[in-house]
């Protein structure tokens, strides 16, 4: 099974993709994990990132791109993946696209996790407390959760359109989330 898994900050997208793969046998592939682990190995993808990270500055699409191609055509991917984190613009899901399609493979539906945006602020206020995270105020929350809405919004248009959209209740604890999701996955 090939799936994304979106959702605000804070909404538990990586502790269910997680889950989610080791559930379906496929790869969790997360962007942050990609960008560290090229960065770390010091391929020529890692060296370009870091150049523009160092600098303070996003890493281009076509970066970005690169890697998660390369992280998909990787043999623990081939039969199924969870995606966390890519991708965040409507230009990546037709750069998405067209690398299922060198591939021979397609999506199987996109999971986007449903938590109101209070419930989210509360959560990360409570995250930045036990984790002495300073810089997450409620204010750069706020901000953090309206760029993604306005960011996000026009993908999950794209993928409703195809069919591909399942929304899932993400208030709960962790398992239930989880069984959630697998009761709305496809058979």
């Amino acid at each position: 099974m090939r799936l994304l898994i979106m959702g605000p900050p804070g909404a538990g997208k990586g502790t269910q993709a997680v889950s989610l793969a080791e559930r379906i046998g496929g790869a969790h592939i997360s962007t942050g994990d990609i960008f560290r682990a090229n960065i770390q190995q010091q391929t020529e993808l890692g060296r370009t990132a870091q150049r523009y990270s160092d600098a303070g500055e996003y890493v281009p699409d076509e970066v970005t791109n690169a890697m998660v191609k390369d992280r998909l055509a990787q043999d623990d991917a081939r039969e199924g993946f969870i995606l966390d984190g890519y991708p965040r613009t409507v230009g990546q899901v037709h750069t998405l696209d067209e690398i299922l399609e060198e591939l021979g493979a397609s999506l199987d539906g996109v999971i986007e996790l449903v938590v109101d945006p209070e419930e989210l602020i509360q959560r990360l206020l409570k995250r930045a407390e036990t984790s002495g995270r300073v810089d997450d105020t409620e204010d750069v929350i706020r901000h953090r959760q309206e760029v993604y809405t306005s960011e996000t919004a026009p993908l999950l248009e794209v993928y409703g359109s195809r069919g591909l959209l399942i929304q899932v209740d993400g208030v709960g604890d962790v398992d239930e989330v989880s069984r959630r999701i697998a009761d709305a996955l496809p058979s």
